[in-house]
């Protein structure tokens, strides 16, 4: 088989309507803690809305304009909300044991998008342009030279207004998007069996449900 053929045959298999849209959920699929990782998603998918609206009109919009308030009030409360989500759905995942039946990939591509989260709402943080958000990356910079990480100027506010908006954004969301496709072709983790009863079939691959 040569590279097109197979590339095809796992582009069909991806992009399968019984992947993306299942008729079929197991048990647990439906419970609370397994909607986390979508309302992380959404969380997500309102920041960027919120933010590109924003980053559209200038500060001078959304510093003045009573619309402009608001939606700077979305994106405000929107990353708290993702970030919320996320350490619960993180806690959730952990001490389910996320990362069996081949799912360790699942799992980091989860964890690198909290380690890149982190410096993404840092740095919006810092375009606030009040006392707080000077003050901090005053020390922030304090500390970024002594980790030899100078390169990483907080204070240049063209340099953290393009990483927050264009780079870190990207890569956030290029690993999100990993990880539901992971979540789509692997499957969402079941709970641990109990004692004494056998391992179901999700504890490998193949179960999908409707996490994302």
């Amino acid at each position: 088989m040569n590279w097109t053929d197979y590339l095809r045959d796992k582009m069909g298999q991806l992009f399968s309507v019984d992947v993306w849209l299942p008729r079929d959920l197991p048990e647990y699929a439906f419970g609370v803690l397994y909607t986390l990782g979508s309302l992380t998603a959404s969380s997500f998918v309102i920041l960027v809305v919120s933010g590109v609206v924003m980053a559209a009109n200038g500060p001078q919009w959304w510093a003045v304009s009573a619309i402009g308030f608001f939606v700077r009030g979305v994106h405000f409360w929107s990353v708290q909300a993702f970030f919320f989500f996320m350490i619960l759905h993180l806690l959730r995942v952990f001490f389910s044991g996320a990362w069996r039946g081949g799912r360790e990939r699942t799992w980091l591509l989860g964890t690198l998008s909290l380690l890149i989260a982190v410096p993404t709402a840092f740095t919006g943080y810092l375009m606030r342009g009040d006392f707080y958000s000077q003050w901090n990356a005053v020390q922030a910079k304090d500390g970024l030279n002594a980790l030899g990480l100078a390169w990483f100027n907080v204070l240049d506010a063209g340099q953290m207004y393009g990483l927050h908006v264009v780079v870190l954004p990207l890569i956030l969301g290029v690993l999100i998007m990993l990880h539901i496709i992971l979540i789509r072709v692997k499957g969402v983790v079941p709970p641990y069996p109990s004692r004494g009863e056998t391992p179901t079939v999700g504890d490998g691959e193949g179960v999908r449900d409707a996490e994302s």
